[in-house]
């Protein structure tokens, strides 16, 4: 008999997660989809835009030294009356809007993300323990979630801002503003994370790994963290990837009723405020890019989120 025929099998390299994922549904589905691929395209673009604002700006616009009154209102390089280096024109202090409205993109974007951080830990943390305790304690947090369902995101938002600057005042410097600011959407948001982890939770909770993993002596929260939480994280990341968008847009909204960020570090919504005021006088540059930029970003997030979570429902493969 031939040796090479007895020999063992070798074993087979295990793949990488890169290549499982390349191989995946998931993937495959991403590459057939061109408004997919279009808005992951202009998120990363403005994204990578965001954070390469100190380098790639013509001038850092929270620094008043290198803002010039005499370029105060200029409109954009393509009109007759424009002036380089400011592609976009400059507002009524001199202000680059370009450059304004990169270093406001990246304040946006970090206050949303941080939001999306704060809510779904929040948000998470009591779906678990709610569909997995159940009982008196799943009772007060489903009850205290749907109290909080019956007002809009942007009025808890208000609430906590405005409670938070009453009982300190002066003391909120501008990190303590943005700190405020993320704890505000935070609030607002988790509801949406414990329904839905939650309701999964209950369904995973009375399967037989869970079953196992409590026989083996395992404590409540390994087994929550470590087995069921993993089992759960399909539908949250596409809650995430849409909160993003509504977190950018409370803080937009926030900034322009004016109790949101400092004109010191304006966001896009603050860079709409000022600007709003110079809509009618024919400076339309100064409110006009700020915004186009808040609508795109908002607009490629919400469509990459509506995919993901197309994408990810068994019921519609």
């Amino acid at each position: 008999m031939d040796d090479a025929a007895e020999a063992p099998d070798a074993p087979r390299a295990t793949p990488s997660r890169l290549a499982r994922f390349l191989g995946s549904d998931l993937w495959l589905n991403f590459r057939r989809s061109k408004l997919a691929i279009g808005a992951f395209a202009v998120t990363l673009l403005m994204f990578g835009l965001a954070f390469a604002a100190p380098w790639i700006s013509p001038q850092n616009p929270y620094d008043p030294a290198q803002l010039e009154l005499l370029n105060s209102n200029l409109p954009p390089l393509w009109n007759p009356d424009g002036q380089s280096p400011f592609l976009l024109g400059t507002d009524d202090q001199g202000r680059d809007v370009l450059s304004a409205v990169l270093y406001g993109l990246r304040l946006s974007l970090i206050v949303g993300m941080l939001g999306v951080v704060v809510s779904g830990f929040l948000g998470i943390g009591l779906g678990l323990v709610a569909g997995y305790f159940g009982g008196a304690l799943d009772t007060v947090i489903m009850r205290v979630a749907d109290v909080q369902l019956t007002f809009p995101a942007i009025l808890i938002a208000l609430v906590v801002d405005g409670v938070a600057k009453a009982s300190f005042g002066s003391a909120l410097d501008t990190n303590a503003t943005i700190l405020l600011i993320v704890v505000s959407i935070g609030l607002s948001f988790w509801v949406q994370y414990a329904r839905t982890v939650r309701s999964s939770v209950m369904v995973e909770r009375s399967k037989d790994y869970v079953q196992a993993a409590r026989l083996i002596g395992l404590s409540s929260p390994v087994i929550m963290v470590r087995h069921v939480l993993p089992n759960v994280t399909g539908p949250v990341f596409v809650i995430a990837t849409i909160n993003l968008a509504l977190a950018i847009i409370t803080e937009a909204t926030l900034s322009f009723l004016g109790t949101g960020l400092p004109e010191t570090m304006p966001s896009l919504g603050t860079l709409i405020r000022t600007g709003n005021r110079f809509l009618f006088s024919g400076e339309w540059w100064v409110v006009a890019f700020p915004g186009i930029a808040l609508a795109g970003l908002v607009l490629a997030i919400n469509l990459l989120g509506d995919w993901l979570r197309d994408a990810l429902n068994p019921k519609l493969q």
